[in-house]
């Protein structure tokens, strides 16, 4: 008959009483352990989606904003449904240049009220929530888009026996126009005043620009250089359309606007 001890395992527990086992603690633990890192992980996506909307909003504010073209008045330079970048930039401190595409707040009522798509209950607030922090290209809303053709001070007129128009009394080449417009249907002769622009869609015969809003002496029609929202640099979209705008050469030859001589 062996005397050997039975070792620490071969004992029961005694009724009623459990050991440790997998499932109670050790689990409870995990599960603690795995909600907090779940609640980390989504703070940080949340994070930086709010990071990413304020950079998004600091952009579109400040540096540069996406439009979609509403018409055909800057056909073909732009078409109905392009999307453009504008720089902001352009409108404050590096400034416009004749030549150059721009975005501008209407003036004075060049625009007929607006009539927004209704994209439903839902999607209404979502659109126009994308629009206002940048991840949305703006539409027609209450800005305009033409081509910039005087500076303030320039004497603009149209047209010369060749029937171009000229700028400061320099014959303009302008080969971005719609084909088969003329440089505009009717004549005018106007000086842009100080801190503003005059401004003309490249299809002339259906552009609503500043010919048309002005008294003939060019201080009604042109745009105040404060409405400028910015110049477009770039179409990018369609993809197939892609491309960045260059200032058309024209323009370079043009000197500063006349002097006013002292009687």
């Amino acid at each position: 008959m062996s005397d050997q001890q039975p070792s620490a395992h071969e004992y029961d527990t005694t009724p009623g009483e459990t050991s440790s086992s997998p499932g109670s603690s050790t689990d409870a633990d995990s599960g603690s352990s795995l909600g907090s890192k779940s609640w980390s992980f989504v703070k940080e996506i949340l994070s930086i989606a709010v990071i990413a909307l304020v950079i998004s909003f600091l952009i579109k504010t400040f540096v540069l904003q996406a439009f979609w073209i509403p018409s055909g008045s800057m056909e073909n330079t732009l078409v109905f449904g392009d999307r453009v970048i504008v720089s902001k930039i352009q409108a404050g401190p590096l400034g416009i240049d004749r030549g150059d595409v721009v975005v501008f707040e209407d003036p004075d009522d060049w625009l007929p009220p607006e009539v927004r798509t209704d994209r439903g209950p839902v999607l209404n607030p979502v659109v126009r929530g994308l629009e206002f922090v940048g991840l949305a290209p703006t539409g027609q809303g209450n800005h305009l888009i033409k081509r910039v053709i005087g500076v303030g001070g320039d004497q603009v007129e149209c047209c010369d026996e060749d029937g171009r128009m000229s700028v400061n009394g320099v014959p303009l080449d302008e080969d971005y126009l719609f084909p088969g417009d003329e440089p505009s249907e009717f004549p005018f002769d106007i000086t842009v005043p100080d801190d503003s622009l005059w401004v003309m869609g490249d299809h002339r015969s259906i552009s609503g620009d500043s010919r048309l809003h002005d008294d003939g002496t060019g201080a009604v029609g042109s745009v105040p250089t404060d409405r400028i929202v910015g110049q477009a640099m770039a179409l990018v979209w369609p993809l197939g359309r892609a491309d960045w705008f260059q200032n058309p050469q024209t323009f370079s030859t043009i000197g500063e606007p006349p002097t006013v001589q002292d009687p």
